[in-house]
């Protein structure tokens, strides 16, 4: 198993990125890959959980052991799998999470995508008061670094990434037309907007 890879960050897409280590590339699947756009070709510290399937080995990436301690939780639910439960990480309100479900607002958890209300309410029954070992002050949301640039903002990659975390075509149009007057500064910025829209629904 492994904890973590220190590694340049060498390519960014909108479901995984990957990280050169020791003349090795690691395709490792992140909640929100853009949010790395900032690290490119840098040198970064990425924690690691790995699964193990009968035809596959694939690695989950995360931006600090809280984020990925709250992973590890999500996929202890029935119904939670990986996918699952980085869609529902790639939303940078983690504390509004942990909230909802010590509230028992599963109508806030059915936001996220192939999240039912039975799903929803497993998710309650299995997490609440559980959580509060994880270190809330990490879980607010990274905000990361805007890029400078003077193109335009990059829209059409926040759109692959919604669409890659599983959100359907009717909920990325809605959001997309909205995001049209959004002046961020970067996929990333894009991204987190569109989630707080899909999550105010």
């Amino acid at each position: 198993m492994y904890e973590y890879i220190i590694g340049t960050i060498v390519k960014v897409t909108p479901r995984y990125i990957v990280v050169e280590s020791g003349q090795m590339g690691y395709l490792v699947f992140v909640a929100n890959p853009f949010r790395y756009q900032v690290d490119l070709d840098r040198q970064q510290k990425i924690y690691l959980h790995q699964a193990v399937r009968e035809t596959e080995i694939m690695l989950y990436g995360f931006v600090d052991e809280a984020e990925k301690q709250l992973f590890l939780k999500l996929l202890n639910v029935s119904g939670i799998g990986p996918k699952s439960a980085l869609a529902i990480l790639a939303s940078e309100d983690h504390s509004g999470l942990i909230n909802a479900i010590e509230q028992e607002d599963d109508g806030y958890l059915t936001n996220f995508p192939g999240i039912g209300k039975k799903t929803a309410k497993q998710i309650i029954l299995d997490l609440k008061g559980k959580l509060n070992d994880l270190d809330q002050t990490k879980l607010v949301g990274q905000q990361g670094i805007e890029l400078t640039t003077t193109e335009q903002p990059y829209l059409q990659e926040a759109v692959e990434v919604l669409s890659a975390l599983g959100y359907t075509k009717t909920e990325i149009k809605r959001v997309a037309k909205k995001l049209e007057t959004y002046t961020g500064a970067s996929t990333d910025a894009y991204l987190r907007q569109g989630l707080r829209l899909i999550m105010k629904k």
